[in-house]
């Protein structure tokens, strides 16, 4: 990992909570995941970070006006939250359609319950 990516990841604090079954349907699981220095209750926490690292923008929503394939890929949802790469974030994911899915997927490494 580079210095810059290192300074970058030690302000990154997130709060991530998954509903296998859909927001509102039990169960409900809850992780965090701190970088540098690592810590946290998500399973995997180095390789989360070291993912995270390698990744440009991996919480980037879903650009307007794009196609989507209409393919339901389950009722999984989750909601990322806190700090990553100093920048506060909030940000919501789903399965809903095909937009959504590779969404889901690139940062699917944080969503162990799913």
């Amino acid at each position: 990992m580079s210095v810059v990516a290192a300074i970058l990841l030690a302000s990154t604090s997130l709060h991530v909570t998954v509903w296998p079954n859909g927001q509102g349907h039990a169960p409900r699981r809850s992780y965090t995941l701190t970088c540098a220095p690592v810590g946290g209750t998500l399973p995997h926490r180095l390789g989360a970070c070291r993912q995270l690292a390698r990744l440009k923008a991996p919480f980037a929503p879903t650009p307007q006006n794009v196609a989507c394939t209409e393919i339901y890929g389950g009722p999984q949802e989750a909601l990322v939250a806190g700090r990553f790469r100093g920048a506060l974030l909030r940000t919501r994911f789903n399965r809903r359609n095909g937009c959504e899915i590779e969404r889901w997927n690139r940062v699917a490494f944080l969503f162990p319950a799913a």
